[in-house]
């Protein structure tokens, strides 16, 4: 059964969790929102995004058809992805305290972790942070945006002891379908 579960705030931050689907709290990542809340503090630290900038993040894990559908009707694509981004500033302006929503598919995550030998924990935090720095501006759309973003990412996992999801031998999210 689909459960919104209340927001859970560290130094400021707030992460709005709704988990629709049994299996994200099967997966053993253990409290969700503290792990969320890590990725995205990393992530804004490394930014030198300003403590007291952004107050919330909505976070919500589903499963593959939300995904789809919410990519369908949002983004014109009629087939799941791993992880959509909905920031809530507009292109080019600064993050509010709303930062937005990042909406998470169950299956084709642990699909990409299986598939690319990865811990599923490090695959999702990955994921959590390639979403929080869509959500304050940053993309993939050409290579040197492309390359740019994922240095960043590589440096924020490392401080949180995730391996380097772009060495030799692994996919990257520039070659699989994340999209915002």
């Amino acid at each position: 059964m689909p459960e919104d579960r209340q927001p859970r705030s560290y130094d400021g931050l707030t992460v709005a969790l709704a988990v629709e689907v049994p299996a994200w709290d099967e997966a053993g990542l253990g409290d969700i929102a503290l792990l969320a809340h890590q990725a995205f503090a990393a992530a804004a630290r490394r930014i030198g995004l300003p403590g007291d900038v952004v107050s919330e993040i909505g976070l919500t894990l589903a499963d593959d058809a939300m995904v789809q559908a919410a990519n369908a009707e949002w983004r014109g694509k009629d087939r799941p992805t791993n992880i959509l981004s909905f920031p809530m500033a507009a292109p080019g302006a600064p993050p509010g305290p709303l930062l937005g929503d990042l909406i998470l598919a169950y299956e084709t995550v642990a699909r990409e972790a299986t598939l690319e030998d990865k811990p599923f924990d490090a695959h999702f935090r990955h994921l959590l942070v390639h979403g929080f720095l869509h959500l304050v501006g940053y993309d993939h759309v050409d290579e040197t945006e492309a390359e740019a973003m994922e240095r960043l990412e590589v440096e924020i996992l490392n401080e949180l002891g995730v391996a380097d999801p772009y060495a030799e031998g692994t996919a990257t999210p520039a070659t699989m379908p994340i999209e915002r």
